[in-house]
């Protein structure tokens, strides 16, 4: 069975590693979201995976580091493309929820990157 949670925060940055033409050269915001999957099977007893109330909390944490930052510079995202941004929240909760299988991060409603631990 596979669950999803979604978190929002916004942020800011810019990508230092394209061009200067480049327009996410310049300082830019976006209202991220983020999808948390987690796979596992149904506990008979509580009908649940895992229970959607328990992956609030250890999600608070980085949401307290990346809402309403610069997120160059938060550590470990000095090039905060989308696809770093997923890699820093996988390695931030996969010791929390171990049945974590992928962190998907939408930079826009159109565009997004998924990260499964490989």
């Amino acid at each position: 069975m596979k669950i999803s949670q979604a978190f929002k925060f916004e942020a800011a940055h810019r990508l230092p590693n394209v061009p200067p033409t480049h327009r996410c050269s310049r300082v830019h915001g976006h209202s991220y979201r983020v999808e948390v999957q987690l796979d596992g099977p149904v506990d008979p007893v509580t009908g649940f995976v895992v229970d959607f109330s328990d992956l609030v909390e250890p999600f608070i944490g980085i949401i307290n580091a990346l809402d309403h930052r610069c997120l160059n510079e938060v550590e470990g995202l000095e090039n905060p493309t989308a696809e770093n941004i997923a890699v820093l929240i996988w390695e931030r909760l996969k010791h929390k929820l171990h049945q974590i299988s992928s962190v998907r991060v939408y930079g826009t409603s159109d565009c997004w990157t998924e990260y499964d631990g490989r």
